[in-house]
C-alpha cells in the first residue's frame, strides 16, 4: 500500500512517470529506478512515496482510473443528446491519437499485471464494473424503451468491441488505425440501432 502523499505535485510527476515507463518501456520495465529516472528524481524519493513496485501499480491503476472517470464525464456532459454521449464516450475509450493509445498500453499492462495479482484483479474488475454500469446507463438513455436486457447485452458489447479494438490497436496500429476503429464503432452503433 502506499505510503502517505508529502506533496500533490510529486505524486502527479511520479505517477506521471509510472504511465510514462508502462506506456514506452512496457510492464516488465517497471522499476523504482526506471520510475525515478522518468520522474527525474532519486530512487528514495520514489520509495519514500512508494515502497515497491506493487505499490507504484496500484496507485497509478487508482489514479488512472479516476482521470479516466473525470475525462469521460466532461464528455458525456458536453454532449447535445444521450446517443452523442453514448458514441463520444465509447470513442475516448479507443486508440486514436498518442494520449489514447499511451492509455492503453497502459491499460493492457495493468490487465496483464492483475492476471496474477489478487488484489491489482480487484482494482481492475472495481473500474471495469464501473465503466460498464456507465456504459448501460448510457445505452439506457439512448434506448429508453429497450428492457433492461437488451441494454445490458448492448452495453457489455459495445465495452466488449471498445476495449478489444484498443487493445488490438496497440500491438496492431496498421490494420487497427483510428479510422478503422472509430468505423468499427459506429458499425456496431448502427448494427444495435444506435447510430
Amino acid at each position: 500500500m502506499s505510503r502517505p502523499s508529502h506533496g500533490g505535485a510529486t505524486d502527479e510527476r511520479l505517477i506521471r512517470a509510472v504511465h510514462d515507463v508502462l506506456a514506452r518501456q512496457g510492464l516488465e520495465r517497471l522499476t523504482i529506478r526506471a520510475v525515478a529516472t522518468a520522474a527525474g528524481c532519486t530512487t528514495g524519493l520514489v520509495m519514500h512515496r512508494f515502497p515497491n513496485r506493487r505499490a507504484l501499480l496500484l496507485h497509478a491503476r487508482r489514479t488512472m482510473h479516476e482521470n479516466a472517470r473525470a475525462r469521460v464525464e466532461a464528455i458525456e456532459a458536453a454532449a447535445p443528446d444521450p446517443r452523442t454521449a453514448l458514441r463520444d464516450v465509447l470513442r475516448n475509450g479507443l486508440s486514436l491519437d498518442e494520449p489514447t493509445t499511451d492509455a492503453s498500453v497502459v491499460w493492457v499492462g495493468f490487465l496483464a499485471a492483475s492476471v496474477t495479482d489478487p488484489e491489482l484483479t480487484a482494482e481492475h474488475r472495481a473500474h471495469n464494473a464501473s465503466w460498464r454500469q456507465r456504459i448501460t446507463r448510457l445505452v439506457a438513455s439512448a434506448a429508453p424503451d429497450w428492457p433492461a436486457e437488451r441494454v445490458r447485452t448492448v452495453a457489455y458489447a459495445l465495452v466488449a468491441m471498445v476495449e478489444g479494438a484498443a487493445a488490438l490497436a496497440t500491438a496492431d496500429p496498421d490494420t487497427f488505425t483510428p479510422a478503422e476503429q472509430t468505423g468499427l464503432l459506429d458499425a456496431t452503433l448502427a448494427a444495435h440501432g444506435l447510430a
